[in-house]
């Protein structure tokens, strides 16, 4: 089949405009609106709006969280109208926050993976909060520095470093920094500065 540019711009223009306007649905009838059965929850006897950040990166976008009064489950999350930085709005993360509570893959328990093992085995909660401290302490006492090598008392801490989230509000930090500090540690990074 032998076209000129003029006929193929015009065939372009027509299945163009019968892509955009051809499922409009013409001739159809329109259904009367139904809340879905989440929306009742929504209402204030059902439910507690409290705001939040979104935890995804550094921007800090503002939420609005309506959680259950029934089991205390969040039953919806949107953007923060009143929020300075977001004015409401998500991105396609933000928008879907809701599925880190809401989530039946979310891990529902301590997996550890011995040096050496091929794989993790289920542990207690206590029991993984013991091993990270006794292996902090560990660290903190073989790589221990009290005095540099001009003489200078520095007590510092060189084999634990830290890597901050953003998901952290300045509280939040104020208190993880204070708590890296005390341990002496020095090498003290954010992610939002990487």
């Amino acid at each position: 089949m032998h076209t000129n540019r003029r006929n193929f711009l015009k065939l372009s223009a027509v299945a163009a405009t019968a892509t955009a306007f051809g499922g409009l649905g013409f001739g159809c009838k329109a259904k009367t609106a139904t809340l879905p059965d989440y929306a009742a929850a929504l209402d204030p006897k059902w439910s507690k709006q409290t705001t939040s950040v979104c935890c995804y990166c550094a921007v800090g976008c503002g939420l609005v969280v309506n959680t259950s009064l029934k089991d205390m489950k969040a039953v919806n999350v949107e953007g923060d109208p009143d929020h300075p930085v977001n004015e409401g709005a998500l991105c396609a993360k933000g928008a879907s926050i809701w599925q880190l509570g809401d989530n039946d893959r979310r891990p529902d328990s301590v997996l550890y993976r011995a040096p050496h093992s091929k794989g993790f085995k289920k542990v207690s909660l206590s029991w993984a909060l013991e091993k990270i401290a006794h292996n902090i302490k560990k660290t903190r006492d073989a790589t221990w520095t009290e005095k540099n090598a001009k003489g200078q008392v520095v007590n510092r801490c060189d084999g634990i470093a830290s890597l901050g989230s953003a998901a952290l509000d300045n509280e939040e930090c104020w208190a993880y920094q204070t708590m890296l500090r005390s341990l002496g540690l020095v090498y003290i990074e954010h992610q939002a500065r990487i």
